[in-house]
């Protein structure tokens, strides 16, 4: 089934509906990680199911992060982020520039919707995980990731690339999400496939489409 030009998939509006039904779980704010490896779509498949929650916040965690703190960030998120929301606050951060290899100037804020969005990387670590309402992993295997992630950034990016995978690597043997998610995404080129994940017993499986195909992985 493939979707006509920006309507909500009816599957991708039931997991949106799934979402809004959970209990809170940052104050009056239901928190939902979307993790896995770079360049597996973390990006693209978040913004597209925020916009079947009629357009739900998201946290970049890129937004977070830095060249020194690649996965440091966690003291700055409850901070600036999970406290806040805890509090039923906005919460206001400034963001990094990757290329000025500096915070700000810009500050973008976080209201306490219903479902907030956290994309990125690390999204489900063990830190964050008593606030998330639900983890999403994107399954993708490591390597095809990469690949993707290093011809999406080019050979500019390539020594970043070089950095980044034993940084990543490293992460994700001492502090593993995908076991402890509750859902696995697939993307297809007709969509998205939304499977049931290693720490869910009892949700079923469902095909959610978007009509976008891998070269929108992000």
């Amino acid at each position: 089934m493939t979707a006509q030009p920006h309507s909500t998939p009816a599957p991708l509006a039931r997991l949106a509906r799934t979402l809004i039904r959970l209990p809170p779980s940052c104050g009056p704010v239901r928190l939902v990680a979307v993790d896995g490896h770079a360049g597996s779509g973390k990006s693209t498949f978040a913004d597209r199911l925020a916009q079947a929650l009629g357009g739900a916040p998201v946290l970049h965690l890129d937004d977070i992060a830095s060249h020194d703190a690649l996965f440091g960030w966690t003291e700055r998120l409850r901070r600036e982020v999970i406290t806040p929301l805890s509090r039923g606050e906005t919460a206001r951060y400034e963001t990094y520039d990757w290329h000025a290899r500096r915070f700000g100037p810009e500050v973008r804020t976080l209201p306490p919707a219903p479902v907030v969005l956290v994309e990125g990387v690390g999204a489900g670590r063990r830190a964050l995980r008593p606030f998330l309402a639900r983890l999403l992993w994107m399954e993708l295997p490591r390597d095809e990731a990469w690949g993707r992630g290093r011809h999406r950034d080019g050979t500019v990016q390539s020594d970043f690339w070089d950095g980044w995978e034993p940084a990543e690597r490293r992460h994700f043997a001492e502090d593993p999400s995908r076991p402890f998610a509750q859902s696995l995404v697939r993307q297809w080129r007709e969509g998205y496939e939304v499977l049931q994940g290693p720490n869910e017993t009892a949700a079923p499986s469902q095909i959610v489409t978007q009509g976008e195909g891998p070269e929108a992985v992000r």
